[in-house]
């Protein structure tokens, strides 16, 4: 990846794996640790817990790659012991199908449920090489003519631990809400990695669809932008090097917005796609 790491991680020994680790504690139940370091204020990424949970459907269900993921956010994660119970719902040649919760305790011990998940996995080196798009790829300007948090003068607004974490270039023309002058346009592009230099794989395309900024930033709205649904295609494994994510709003009404995502990676393919339903803060 070229992002000037002094030492590039590799799949499965990096940070993010370390961050998403889940181990077995019966059949179907996994233990997990929730990590300070994917904090958006006080509240982890939803992305990242997908990332989680897709991680222990990978090791619950026979076929190791998510092809479709749809997440609702029942409550805010906090970092901390975490639990996902998983179950098989159909198994197939191709396609198996399985459904999750990933449950924390509250003050008195009890389990609440913050997520559940429907999700369908695959193997994505069996897929045939037939592709027949109109998507067209992102235009984003060269990396070096892109600001990351890192650029700013002072820490922007809403952002926290998990930029650190990050390796973002966004696109200059979907950055006026950081000065202060917001488009109005519904749209955010960026290029993405991990900041350890680590390669994408279909789990960290879970994570990537959601850890830009909202795109209700540039439309003038500020404040924490909570998910409440996100289903996530990954179409095919990607390529080493980065990322580039583009993503837009058609539509805000009654204190709701929808994101649409895009990732492509270094041999300009479509790797993913994605849609969320997410709150503003008027819709509170």
């Amino acid at each position: 990846m070229t992002q000037g790491a002094t030492a590039q991680a590799t799949i499965g020994d990096s940070e993010f794996d370390r961050d998403t680790a889940v181990t077995l504690r019966e059949p179907g139940v996994y233990e997990a640790e929730l990590s300070a370091g994917w904090t958006i204020i006080n509240a982890v990424n939803g992305g990242y817990l997908l990332a989680v949970i897709g991680r222990a459907l990978g090791q619950a269900l026979p076929h190791p790659d998510p092809f479709t993921v749809s997440a609702h956010y029942l409550t805010a994660s906090q970092p901390g012991p975490a639990v996902v119970r998983t179950e098989t719902v159909r198994t197939g040649r191709t396609l198996s199908t399985g459904q999750a919760s990933l449950l924390q305790y509250d003050e008195e011990g009890r389990e609440v449920e913050r997520i559940r998940v429907l999700a369908s996995y695959g193997d994505l080196d069996s897929l045939p090489d037939d592709v027949r798009t109109s998507a067209a790829q992102p235009v984003i300007p060269p990396v070096d003519q892109c600001f990351g948090p890192q650029d700013a003068p002072t820490p922007i607004k809403g952002s926290t631990a998990i930029t650190d974490r990050l390796w973002l270039k966004l696109d200059p023309a979907t950055l006026g809400w950081a000065l202060g002058a917001p488009s109005g346009k519904g749209e955010m592009r960026s290029w993405f990695g991990l900041a350890d230099g680590r390669d994408a794989d279909p789990l960290s395309l879970l994570l990537a669809v959601d850890a830009l900024p909202p795109t209700a930033f540039e439309l003038g709205i500020q404040g924490w932008v909570p998910t409440v649904e996100l289903t996530v295609h990954i179409r095919c494994r990607p390529a080493p090097g980065p990322l580039r994510v583009a993503i837009t709003t058609r539509n805000l009404a009654g204190g709701f917005l929808e994101e649409d995502a895009e990732i492509w990676d270094s041999n300009d393919r479509l790797v993913a796609q994605s849609r969320q339903l997410a709150r503003t803060p008027m819709g509170r």
